[in-house]
């Protein structure tokens, strides 16, 4: 709010750039009633480590350089008709940096955690049994072998010994029963 007020005080000058800033959803600051010049409004709303994530974008020299002192705000500008995003401050980097190590635990540090988990007995052992998985296998190798011919004595042929028929239980029953009947008209 406070940079549509000092577009609006400008006059003439800055009207078009006026009608670009009131398309944009506009922020509310802590001056409402008392609105300041708008490079103190922007560098009012990223103090305490830019809360809300914003991008300053600005061909203000003065400002821009106010704005890379301070970690974590991104700084847009304009070249010829090209929007461009500038890389980090050194400011910025170094705050990444000191996160970081924060985040890493010192390597001695992980040496007694270590041994404070063996000494409790919370390591896990290295020799604990360790199931294998099954794989996929191809099929048995037993099964993939030729057949073995049988060996016949004295050159037969078992294909003779097959030749035998069976005879029908019905029909062996008839002829059982014909033979009986033969032998009691013999007797």
């Amino acid at each position: 709010r406070c940079v549509l007020k000092e577009l609006e005080s400008l006059g003439k000058a800055l009207y078009g750039a006026k009608l670009i800033a009131q398309r944009f959803q506009v922020q509310n600051c802590s001056h409402h009633k008392d609105p300041v010049s708008g490079s103190a409004c922007l560098l009012s709303m990223i103090e305490e480590g830019n809360p809300h994530h914003f991008f300053i974008a600005t061909q203000d020299q003065d400002l821009a350089n106010k704005v890379k002192k301070k970690a974590g705000v991104p700084l847009l500008f304009i070249i010829q008709n090209t929007m461009v995003l500038d890389k980090p401050s050194p400011k910025s980097l170094a705050f990444v940096q000191k996160l970081q190590m924060n985040q890493l635990v010192p390597e001695h540090q992980k040496q007694s955690i270590v041994q404070l988990k063996e000494k409790e007995g919370l390591a896990k052992q290295e020799g604990a049994k360790r199931r294998k998985r099954k794989r996929a296998g191809g099929p048995n190798p037993l099964s993939c072998l030729k057949k073995k011919k049988k060996k016949t004595q004295e050159g037969q042929e078992p294909a003779a010994e097959k030749k035998k028929r069976r005879k029908r239980n019905r029909n062996r029953v008839k002829a059982e029963a014909v033979q009986s009947v033969q032998k009691n008209e013999e007797e």
